[in-house]
């Protein structure tokens, strides 16, 4: 199968290049694909002809969304009807990742949320990313939308590599997260693999798409610190110590109920995948960390 890859360069984008492996893969990025543009899109499809794409190409500045709702609107909603439109012309399979913002965020913990929710969203970013989950609807291609959640991987920025530079450079004044926000960690790695499942199967639907099980951003950076083997001490706070542009979900849990009912499941308990991330790549992320 010939599987374009939109966002190549990023975490997920990267990733995905080498878990489509057995595929022929086109991964491209701005500028050589800008998925806004309708005569960049044109003519990479019509010169590679894919089977299918896998949109990884989005907006995730949350914070800066909430000042730049033109970009944040284009990259995720303008983008994503564009690559619909001309995924229906051509009979292309789309896959499309979405996020636990859709969501408020505002459900008792630990009860999930299920592809079956209506979204809510409280940010700009949010309301960007179910417009373009909305998009895709409308234009009526054979597609799917894969909602994840509190993403990390080897590559690019995220979470754990942000803690782990202040463990690493600064380890006597410890680290405080929140512990009253809860979510599914999710390796990139393992999500790509979900993702080639669900476009080898062509599985046309909305699939929540996290690590298994649940936890708060406390007990997330505790048990990656205590993995990594930092001497760092990591210590609990609330919300409301770190104010921000936009408001968090307190409740991220996100429920892979559809995967599970298509008997496509391949994502993991979120410790479990914590355990073979740090085992592959913890030489390689504390030279990064330590610049």
């Amino acid at each position: 199968m010939r599987i374009l890859i939109t966002g190549g360069r990023g975490q997920l984008g990267r990733d995905c290049r080498e878990v489509f492996a057995g595929h022929t893969v086109l991964a491209l990025d701005l500028p050589n694909l800008d998925i806004t543009s309708e005569a960049s899109v044109d003519g990479v499809i019509d010169l590679w002809k894919p089977d299918a794409i896998v949109n990884c190409a989005a907006y995730t500045a949350v914070d800066r969304a909430e000042h730049d709702e033109t970009k944040a609107y284009a990259a995720n909603r303008d983008g994503p009807r564009l690559l619909a439109t001309r995924a229906k012309a051509r009979d292309l399979f789309l896959v499309h990742i979405s996020t636990d913002y859709v969501f408020p965020g505002d459900r008792p913990v630990p009860e999930p949320w299920v592809e079956t929710d209506t979204p809510a969203p409280a940010s700009i970013y949010g309301k960007s990313k179910l417009a373009g989950e909305r998009e895709l609807d409308v234009e009526g291609v054979r597609h799917a939308i894969l909602r994840t959640a509190w993403l990390y991987g080897a590559h690019g920025y995220n979470f754990l590599k942000t803690i782990l530079r202040h463990a690493v450079r600064e380890p006597s004044k410890g680290l405080r997260v929140v512990n009253d926000q809860y979510g599914t960690p999710t390796w990139s790695r393992r999500l790509a693999e979900q993702i080639l499942a669900v476009v080898e199967a062509q599985a046309v639907g909305l699939f929540h798409a996290s690590g298994e099980g649940w936890c708060s951003w406390y007990d997330f950076a505790s048990e990656f610190i205590r993995l990594m083997g930092i001497d760092c001490e990591v210590r609990p706070c609330a919300t409301s110590e770190y104010p921000s542009a936009t408001a968090r979900p307190a409740n991220s849990i996100l429920e892979n109920a559809a995967l599970k009912r298509a008997g496509l499941n391949r994502m993991r308990d979120w410790k479990e995948d914590l355990a073979e991330y740090v085992s592959r790549y913890r030489d390689a992320l504390l030279r990064e960390a330590r610049g």
